[in-house]
């Protein structure tokens, strides 16, 4: 399997400095800063892009257990919310909340529910941020 890149540089200190992330593979190249992560300021974050992350695993996730299962999803769109917060003297992420979206041909609410359940537990995302609370609401739309 192949090795995932991504680089960040910081300039300064934590709460005035600022610098970018990068993913050069697709020319991603994206500022943050102290505002833009705790506060509302301009740029991106690193809970942000963990969020596209997980939300990118599931989907795909997602797509081959129901596949597995004998449906053809149309189309799956996951919002993941990251939740960091001041836990004592420092920052942590204390909850995520996967928001999907699926149009799926000849499935129910319930069946829907129990896959989109095993795509959370067993997505590589998931299992690396297996120590943060994840919560699950998948709705299922008309085709």
């Amino acid at each position: 399997m192949p090795i995932r890149h991504a680089e960040a540089q910081w300039n300064g200190t934590l709460k005035r400095g600022s610098g970018t992330v990068a993913i050069k593979s697709i020319g991603l190249k994206a500022d943050y800063s102290f505002s833009s992560r705790f506060e509302e300021g301009n740029g991106t974050n690193p809970e942000e892009l963990l969020g596209a992350a997980h939300a990118g695993c599931f989907s795909m996730a997602l797509s081959g257990v129901l596949e597995k299962a004998g449906f053809t999803p149309d189309s799956i769109a996951t919002k993941a919310n990251v939740t960091v917060e001041l836990v004592g003297n420092g920052f942590k992420i204390t909850a995520i909340k996967l928001i999907c979206r699926a149009k799926v041909l000849g499935i129910d609410q319930a069946q829907l529910n129990v896959h989109a359940n095993a795509a959370k537990t067993g997505c590589p995302v998931s299992v690396a941020l297996s120590n943060v609370p994840i919560t699950l609401e998948a709705t299922l739309e008309k085709s």
